[in-house]
């Protein structure tokens, strides 16, 4: 599993990120088919093949970290893990669970990782 520092080397990787999939439309629309609007239709998943890379925040127990996920039908992997940064740990993780990237929290990664927008 990848560290930030080692995911920043890896632009291919970082330019496959869908920076507004979360868990929840993940599971939908992999393990729902047919039973999501995300992305106005944009994303459709004929088969094993077809993934996504999302990233989200792991809230269940201190310290809280951020994961890279591919998701396809069949699996979910864990690519890379960081700790979240303090400062953004009471916007995200007031409740115990696992979500989607805050608007902050995605704006730090973004800089971190060097994506333009």
């Amino acid at each position: 599993m990848l560290t930030l520092e080692e995911l920043k080397m890896d632009m291919d990787l970082i330019n496959e990120v869908s920076w507004d999939l979360g868990p929840e439309e993940a599971v939908k629309l992999y393990l729902e088919w047919g039973n999501t609007d995300w992305g106005s239709g944009k994303h459709i998943i004929r088969g094993k093949d077809d993934y996504s890379t999302y990233f989200v925040v792991n809230c269940w127990e201190k310290p809280y970290y951020i994961y890279l996920i591919r998701r396809n039908s069949e699996e979910a992997q864990e690519l890379a893990k960081f700790e979240l940064p303090r400062e953004y740990e009471k916007d995200v993780c007031e409740l115990k669970g696992v979500y989607a990237l805050e608007p902050d929290v995605k704006a730090w990664l973004k800089s971190e990782l060097g994506v333009n927008e």
